[in-house]
C-alpha cells in the first residue's frame, strides 16, 4: 500500500505543478494552457484517492484540512472548466485568482499538520 500511496502522491504533486506552471506561463497572454483542466481533474481524483488509501491504513487524517483542500480543489476545477468553455472569460485577474487558489492549496498541504507519511 505504501507504493500505491507514493505513486498517487507523485501524480498529485505533478498535477498541481502542471496547473501552476500553465498559469504562470500564460499570465502575459491570458488563456488557459492546454491540459490545465485535465491536471485539475487529476489533482482532484488523486487527492481523493490519497485520502482513501490513508483511511484504509493506520494513518490518522485531519478531516478539516482535507475538507478545506477539497473545496479549494473543486474551485480550481470549476474555474478551469469555465475557462475552457468560454476562453474570453480568462483574464489576468482570472488567472491570478487561479494562481492564488493553487498557492493556497499547496500552502495548506505543506503548512498544516504532519508530513506525508504512508
Amino acid at each position: 500500500m505504501d507504493l500505491v500511496y507514493k505513486i498517487l502522491l507523485i501524480l498529485h504533486l505533478l498535477s498541481w505543478a502542471m496547473i501552476l506552471g500553465g498559469v504562470i506561463v500564460t499570465l502575459k497572454e491570458p488563456r488557459l494552457a492546454k491540459g490545465t483542466m485535465h491536471a485539475a481533474l487529476t489533482a482532484l481524483v488523486t487527492g481523493l484517492l490519497l485520502v482513501g488509501v490513508k483511511e484504509m491504513g493506520d494513518g490518522s487524517l485531519n478531516h478539516m484540512k482535507i475538507g478545506i483542500k477539497t473545496l479549494v480543489t473543486i474551485a480550481v476545477v470549476v474555474m478551469t472548466i469555465l475557462g475552457e468553455k468560454k476562453p474570453e472569460r480568462v483574464t489576468k485577474g482570472y488567472l491570478g485568482g487561479l494562481l492564488a487558489l493553487v498557492v493556497v492549496n499547496v500552502s495548506l498541504a505543506v503548512g498544516w499538520g504532519d508530513t506525508h507519511v504512508a
